[in-house]
């Protein structure tokens, strides 16, 4: 039985989640809650933890004794989440049996499955590894039972431990009573009669020890001794929405594989409508009579379960199916669900209904790609390059706009192009321009409008500036030229001119 203890799950999952929004490594940071009527300290960090915060600190004195101090609250709830993500990540790739051991552990029985990962040690010393890597703390060990690992990582000396079999009792002797996950009040209470590590515990008689606090001490220490069994409930990945047919004869026409696909769609959306899920993408396998398979993959930019659409879309790729001998069988899987709630629909009260283009959105994709169906969307970038990004089609609109004070050109080149130009001054307009061997004669112009390089980006900008002119030649085109730098320091730009984009 492996057993995995995060000291400092919470405050390492806040870090990961803020990313470069998140404190520095050495700034002290608690997660904070309500015990009772209380606001006191949930979690700690290693930082934390140095200047001597302890979890169950009221949050009036840790912030009154560690002003630098950062206060964040605790989601306990996604915590959980984390958890069950992390023990589903094992039980794909070390162990079948794996279970998350709340509020900061996972619990594994590799029992035949260590010797896939080079033996216990290799393997603890693997996972430990992965999980340092990607900003988690972690300590393990390795024993004959859950009560012995799960005491042994959380209160052993070692950051991993592989105790042999048979070992348990003596690599648990000096642990403290804590460490039998018993409850706080059984701990005071042993405690206050002199009782604190686990040896002189497991010596004492057991008849005054059930009538003073119950069963549950000899329960605990029978399990981690290994005379009482405990099994661990391993999790399970909820299954996918699917179903399938056989068939008696073999298929191959298209307008057969169009009729089975109709019935197996309506019980899919079905039961995606059972768990209130709709599908963004469906999977249809097709095993032929040669044991070779054809498969089809139909994606929506939104959850959807409207049985005609998912219909639609799956029998515009029959022609990209190759029967072969004939299809002998037809799975539909739901690959990827997310919840989907009821809609209110339309009252009779003269509302105008929304228009909805998702459908004619999803038959577009599904045929030339997902990635060549997209719209632009602002983004907060002083730099026109960068002052948009492309989105799916059906991404929610963005609360961003550009701003408006200058006009921007309908069209962007995919990189600013040097032009040839001379201007009177350095605030001044070019007087003409060469691009692409033509020369321009400018008519009038308007500008310049000066933007700065994001020198919180690119240590490169910090100097850097642009003189943006929208410039019209004789012939009625329009421009939009600059000047790279303001034209009196080097070490503002090169001086350069270049046209960045077109006017429609």
């Amino acid at each position: 039985m492996v057993s995995l203890y995060l000291p400092f799950w919470p405050t390492d999952r806040v870090r990961k989640r803020l990313g470069a929004g998140a404190p520095a490594p050495d700034a002290p940071l608690a997660l904070v809650g309500r015990a009772g009527r209380r606001r006191v300290v949930l979690s700690v960090d290693p930082a934390a933890r140095r200047v001597g915060l302890r979890p169950g600190t009221p949050v009036a004195k840790a912030q009154a004794l560690h002003p630098g101090l950062t206060v964040m609250d605790a989601d306990p709830q996604g915590d959980r989440e984390g958890l069950e993500k992390l023990a589903l990540w094992f039980q794909q790739r070390i162990a079948p049996i794996v279970a998350p051991d709340p509020p900061d552990g996972i619990v594994l029985d590799t029992t035949g499955a260590d010797h896939l990962h080079g033996g216990e040690q290799a393997m603890l010393a693997a996972m430990v590894q992965r999980l340092r890597d990607t900003g988690i703390a972690a300590r393990a060990a390795v024993a004959d039972t859950l009560g012995a690992a799960h005491a042994l990582a959380r209160h052993g000396r070692a950051r991993m431990l592989v105790v042999p079999p048979g070992g348990a009792v003596a690599a648990m002797a000096e642990l403290p009573v804590a460490a039998l996950r018993l409850p706080d009040d059984i701990v005071d209470g042993l405690q206050a009669l002199g009782v604190s590590r686990i040896s002189p515990l497991a010596g004492m008689p057991r008849a005054p020890l059930a009538l003073r606090f119950g069963p549950e001490v000899a329960r605990r220490l029978d399990q981690a001794f290994g005379r009482v069994g405990e099994a661990i409930v391993p999790l399970r990945p909820v299954e996918p929405v699917e179903v399938g047919r056989n068939f008696a004869e073999p298929i191959g026409a298209a307008e057969t594989i169009a009729r089975m696909i109709g019935t197996l769609v309506p019980p899919l959306c079905r039961m995606l409508e059972e768990r209130g899920q709709g599908g963004r993408c469906f999977d249809l396998l097709l095993h032929r009579v040669d044991s070779r398979a054809e498969a089809v993959r139909v994606a929506t930019g939104r959850p959807v379960r409207d049985a005609g659409r998912v219909n639609r879309l799956l029998c515009e790729k029959i022609e990209t199916i190759d029967p072969g001998f004939g299809i002998e069988r037809m799975v539909l899987t739901a690959s990827w669900t997310e919840p989907m709630g009821m809609r209110q629909a339309v009252s009779l009260l003269g509302e105008a209904e929304e228009p909805d283009i998702s459908d004619l959105v999803d038959i577009l994709a599904n045929r030339v790609g997902t990635q060549a169906l997209y719209r632009l969307a602002p983004v907060e970038s002083d730099m026109p390059e960068r002052a948009c990004c492309r989105v799916p089609a059906l991404a929610p609109d963005e609360t961003k706009e550009w701003p408006d004070r200058w006009p921007r050109p309908m069209r962007l080149l995919p990189r600013p192009e040097p032009v040839q130009a001379m201007a009177e001054l350095p605030d001044q307009p070019p007087v003409f321009f060469i691009w692409r061997g033509v020369r321009r004669k400018v008519r009038c112009a308007d500008g310049p409008e000066r933007v700065f390089g994001e020198w919180w980006k690119e240590d490169a900008e910090w100097t850097t500036a642009r003189d943006y002119f929208r410039v019209e030649d004789i012939s009625g085109a329009r421009f939009w030229i600059y000047r790279a730098g303001d034209g009196e320091h080097g070490e503002t730009g090169s001086q350069g001119w270049f046209l960045h984009g077109i006017f429609g």
